[in-house]
């Protein structure tokens, strides 16, 4: 479908003479047209393009700044075109350099039975009239991209809805049904190389579609999406079945996206990601959703750069994630005192310890501190939890203690 958007954009620009994009409702590219600059025949000309439409391209998205000032001309509710910004009294159009507009633009926002899927941008320091004849005919262009974006969400949203029940861990009816739904929308992907991402924590009702991004253009290879379990789901086809590139992709894209990045409420941290082991075919997908939420978990835990893990690289991640029970958020009493925030200077040094196996060398080099005060607090931390640290299950015990509090 992304080829129908392109030839929409591509009439647009020889209806009007100057190049055009397509973006949805949170501002991310769907498509663009070829910006000529020469005047040669059958390109568009137009006014040189401005670091925000050059950052839009690259980038395939506007920053905050950008999208809040152009909404502040009112294009969400606009049903014909508006001129952002409007000419000032002498005519000319006033740039914003502080938000890198330099040049004017033409807002032709799409809409689909009076909702808005997003809006055709027309570079324009005030060439064309609003009541050009060109324009008339570029909003009927901008009607039928809002139906595509329209009847793509649609099919995206019953795809999200089939892949929600398709994650439920108990089998039945209702999931056989929908892993059936699934194959017959996804066809050939359906029996291919897929992964799993979640990012969490993400707000149930901000599941991404055609319009209000970061779906088309920013996932690559996405096959399905949903919010569930107050994460989104997106599931990714692979190139081949080892390999997660393309959902490592989905992911750092997913946690750039402006859902992710203001949805967050008081989670201090953000929102993490974790991708699941490769599967082929959509059967064991209820096993790659645990496995994706608990490396995503992990990684927020971990405060890993990127706030992205793998399930094959979360380590006691792994085991702590599958050990859920109505305990869950009570400390094990040996460890109780030690988690007070009075005493987090020794749980970190004990939590490297055991991370560094033991070894004293390696400990004091990670922490920075002298030996004698490393074995100064290793002291410290046996008094208060009465673990033996010569002992192997001791170890054992503290070491996974500690690793469930971040969880």
């Amino acid at each position: 479908m992304s080829e129908d958007y392109q030839a929409l954009i591509d009439e647009v620009s020889q209806l009007v003479g100057t190049p055009a994009t397509l973006e949805g409702r949170d501002f991310a590219l769907i498509a663009f047209g070829a910006h000529g600059g020469g005047g040669e025949e059958g390109e568009a000309d137009g006014p040189a393009l401005d670091s925000v439409r050059t950052r839009t391209i690259l980038q395939r998205r506007s920053t905050p700044a950008v999208r809040a000032f152009f909404e502040s001309f009112g294009i969400t509710r606009a049903t014909g075109p508006v001129r952002v910004p409007p000419p000032a009294s002498g005519g000319e159009v006033p740039p914003d350099p502080a938000t890198g507009v330099v040049h004017g633009r033409i807002c032709l926002p799409v809409r689909e039975r009076g909702v808005v899927y997003g809006y055709i941008w027309l570079l324009d320091d005030g060439a064309l009239e609003l009541t050009d004849p060109r324009l008339a005919a570029a909003m009927a262009v901008a009607d039928r991209a809002g139906a595509l974006l329209a009847a793509q969400t649609r099919d995206e949203a019953r795809t999200g809805e089939l892949l929600r029940t398709a994650l439920a861990p108990a089998g039945g009816g209702a999931r056989d049904e929908a892993l059936a739904g699934l194959r017959t929308a996804l066809g050939s992907a359906a029996t291919g190389p897929l992964a799993l991402v979640a990012v969490a924590p993400w707000p149930e009702d901000e599941s991404p579609g055609p319009g209000r991004g970061p779906v088309p253009a920013a996932i690559p290879r996405l096959a399905a999406q949903c919010a569930r379990d107050g994460a989104l789901a997106v599931l990714v086809r692979l190139r081949g079945p080892h390999g997660l590139e393309p959902a490592r992709t989905a992911a750092e894209r997913l946690l750039r996206s402006p859902v992710s990045t203001a949805g967050t409420g008081a989670e201090a941290r953000g929102p993490a990601a974790g991708l699941s082991a490769p599967r082929t075919g959509v059967d064991e997908l209820p096993e790659a959703w645990a496995e994706a939420l608990a490396a995503a978990r992990a990684a927020r835990a971990e405060s890993l750069p990127g706030a992205l893990a793998a399930w094959d690289a979360i380590g006691p991640y792994r085991m702590l994630t599958r050990l859920r029970g109505p305990l869950d958020d009570v400390p094990d009493p040996a460890v109780r005192e030690l988690l007070r925030p009075a005493h987090s200077e020794l749980a970190r040094t004990a939590e490297v310890f055991l991370d560094c196996a033991g070894q004293a060398g390696r400990t004091a080099a990670a922490l920075g501190i002298h030996r004698q005060t490393l074995y100064y607090r290793l002291s410290r931390v046996e008094r208060l939890t009465g673990l033996d640290l010569d002992e192997g299950e001791d170890r054992l015990l503290l070491h996974m203690a500690l690793k469930a509090a971040r969880l």
